[in-house]
């Protein structure tokens, strides 16, 4: 065993506000897709704005209009870590979230550069929204790597160092 878990960032740019009549589908199926999430094989856990993992202001309600992320506010951001890439893949793409997907140009904007990224993090680690932009940067301006990858371009877990 690596000792590694996978983490994963993925963005999407509203085409109208959450709580417009527009987005409204999307929300109202939040709850069941995360918690689809949550009881899936493998998963570990997800990054939610109600709390602030970079310890800004925003979560402790000092500043209420301080971001919670670097992507801005018409963009939704989902950060999980998963056991590994095929559990992943399980939820993402042969479960019900999949109907979702299939769903997203009514309710995101097409990007025209990488939106989602994977990346090993020690098992036990909960990256922040910030370390994920990094790693999505990464592989913006690198391509995928051991250190940022994708679906499509899966690197393996570090190997535990012997000792």
């Amino acid at each position: 065993m690596s000792g590694h878990q996978l983490a994963q960032l993925n963005i999407a740019a509203l085409r109208a506000p959450l709580d417009s009549p527009e987005s409204k589908d999307f929300v109202d199926n939040l709850d069941r897709i995360n918690a689809l999430a949550e009881q899936s094989d493998g998963f570990v856990w997800r990054w939610d704005e109600s709390y602030d993992l970079d310890g800004g202001a925003a979560a402790n309600g000092s500043d209420p209009k301080a971001p919670t992320h670097p992507f801005g506010d018409a963009v939704v951001v989902n950060l999980s870590v998963w056991r590994d890439v095929a559990a992943l893949q399980a939820f993402a793409f042969r479960s019900d979230h999949v109907d979702i997907l299939r769903r997203r140009r009514e309710w995101f904007v097409p990007m025209d550069q990488a939106y989602a990224v994977l990346w090993w993090v020690p098992s036990g680690h909960r990256p922040s929204v910030a370390e994920a932009a990094e790693r999505l940067d990464a592989l913006r301006r690198h391509g995928p790597s051991a250190d940022a990858f994708t679906f499509r371009e899966a690197f393996p877990p570090p190997v535990a160092a012997a000792g």
